[in-house]
This record gives structure tokens, C-alpha cells and sequence, in this order.
């Protein structure tokens, strides 16, 4: 496979990992998709890697890079769909991954993305609001 395909649906990025990311395809993932963020001005990514049975921390360290230029970018990350293999490989190797919000499932991640989107929203209004009063 020589790239992970990247759908828009709406103010949302979504990618399905349907391999284990050797590091080239790792990278050009993290390259691509951090592109069409800026590109599309999407405001979330979900990631699912429902079908990631092994992670490293080179694969940690992508994930969160993902998440950290995302948020620079003004979108969150959601990763779902996280095996417990995963979950304690990740604890095991001491990855930290700030900014990187998990859920169970696409919906459930798709849910959390809306609720931050409003949540932001309503915080942009709340400051013109003030704005506009000073």
C-alpha cells in the first residue's frame, strides 16, 4: 500500500489504518494528512486503528505529532477503535500523547468531535460577545 486513504466528511479528516504502518507509510500518513487539514481548514481528525494490532512508540510519536500540528492547525484529534494490546503497549512504553482524545468506537468519535467543535464555537461567540460590549 503506498498511501492510507483520507476521506473529508464535513468540518471532519477521517482515516481507517486497515495495516500495521511500516515507518515510510507512517510518515507520508503524518505528512498527508497534516496537508489536508490545512487544506480542507477541517476542524477534526479521527483515526481509526481498529485494525492496528501492534503499535511502537515510532508509531506513538506519529500519533501524537498528528494530534500536536492538528491542534496548531485548529483541529482536534480523536484516535478509536484502540485494541487493549495497544492500550497497555502504549502505557508500557511511557508514551504521553497530549491532545490526543480516544474513543471507543467512529460514532462515538465522531460524537466527541461535534461536541468540541460546538463547544468551541460557542466559546468564539462568548469572546466576540465580549468584544463587542467593551
Amino acid at each position: 500500500m503506498d498511501r492510507i486513504p483520507i476521506l473529508k466528511m464535513g468540518h471532519f479528516l477521517l482515516v481507517t489504518i486497515q495495516v500495521d504502518l511500516y515507518d515510510r507509510l507512517a510518515m507520508d500518513l503524518e505528512s498527508d494528512l497534516i496537508r489536508m487539514v490545512n487544506k480542507t481548514g477541517a476542524k477534526g481528525v479521527l483515526i481509526d486503528i481498529s485494525a492496528v494490532s501492534i503499535v511502537d512508540s515510532f508509531m506513538g510519536r506519529i500519533i501524537g505529532n498528528i494530534a500536536s500540528m492538528s491542534k496548531l492547525l485548529d483541529a482536534e484529534t480523536v484516535v478509536v477503535g484502540m485494541q487493549p494490546a495497544v492500550a497497555i503497549t502504549l502505557v508500557e512504553l511511557g508514551l504521553d500523547l497530549p491532545g490526543v482524545h480516544t474513543a471507543l468506537n467512529v460514532e462515538k468519535g465522531m460524537d466527541l468531535l461535534k461536541g468540541m467543535i460546538v463547544a468551541d464555537d460557542v466559546e468564539e461567540l462568548e469572546e466576540d460577545d465580549d468584544t463587542a460590549l467593551s
